[in-house]
């Protein structure tokens, strides 16, 4: 489904608003945005935006809680994320433009820079583990409720509701449960607590993009305060981070003794989002991440 003529007047109203001059759109291109959204390039007299749409009601507020997330990132000025033009809605239908940017394949050079600027990112710092407002992993809702340490909140916050919605769907059973209950008294031990760090929450491979003048951007924030090694972690669960991304994070913010014996630890909450999105195909990984630990 393309864009309708009712959206593709408001949009060039809006934008001619917002950017204080006429917006014509010339043309509008579909591009590869995964499967919540429809994304479009726009070619316009002002030059190219990303535009993102999907419903109103299956994602209520989506795009106000990735623009929050993008201005959030941004307020850190340490590391570029696509300029928000527009977020607003129209009927049943909510959209989200932002600045366009031109990629490349990335390079030794853009991925030391990405594993630099995000370990400034991560000193940015909050007195508690949460966010201001709730926002979304993927299509699932997810609750930044604050929290005195990290512990308190992996486990309330991120496991537990994804617990409950696998045992319900009937995706874990209880011996499933009972183990996760078991990680949960120990999981305070498993590791040590430092100050929060302002990270990403979704940083696979795909969420990052090189611009043609080898500049890193982050797209699709899933933004919290939380323990820096969950971006870490995440970046090994899919691929697409080199090996001079690591060196240079580290580098820059020495990791904590042990980190990577904490990767699938971390890992289990966005197994177990894939697990209830995507079905049992994960169960295997999710099984074994927990007896990892307990």
């Amino acid at each position: 489904m393309g864009l309708s003529a009712d959206l593709k007047d408001f949009l060039q109203d809006k934008l001619s608003s917002v950017l204080n001059q006429p917006v014509q759109i010339n043309c509008t291109k579909p591009v590869s945005g995964g499967s919540i959204n429809q994304t479009y390039c726009l070619d316009t007299n002002t030059g190219k935006y990303m535009l993102k749409f999907n419903s109103k009601s299956a994602y209520p507020m989506m795009f106000a809680c990735e623009s929050i997330g993008l201005k959030t990132i941004a307020a850190t000025h340490t590391i570029a994320v696509p300029e928000v033009i527009l977020q607003d809605a129209l009927e049943y239908e909510s959209f989200l433009v932002l600045e366009w940017i031109e990629t490349r394949k990335p390079t030794e050079k853009a991925s030391e820079l990405l594993g630099r600027q995000l370990a400034q990112m991560h000193k940015s710092s909050a007195d508690y583990f949460g966010f201001e407002s709730d926002n979304y992993m993927g299509s699932l809702p997810q609750s930044n409720k604050k929290h005195n340490t990290w512990s308190g909140f992996y486990i309330e916050e991120r496991l537990q509701p994804m617990v409950k919605l696998a045992f319900d769907k009937r995706l874990l059973n209880k011996t499933d449960a009972q183990n996760f209950d078991k990680l949960y008294s120990k999981l305070s031990r498993l590791f040590n607590e430092e100050p929060s760090s302002l990270i990403h929450g979704d940083l696979w491979g795909g969420n990052y993009l090189i611009s043609t003048d080898e500049k890193p951007y982050l797209i699709d924030p899933a933004v919290s305060y939380g323990n820096r090694e969950f971006d870490i972690a995440m970046t090994t669960l899919f691929g697409g981070f080199s090996e001079s991304f690591y060196a240079a994070y580290n580098e820059s913010l020495p990791l904590n003794k042990g980190w990577n014996e904490r990767i699938d630890l971390w890992n289990l909450y966005p197994l177990l989002l894939h697990l209830n999105l995507f079905g049992a195909g994960y169960l295997e990984q999710v099984r074994e991440g927990v007896e990892e630990y307990i």
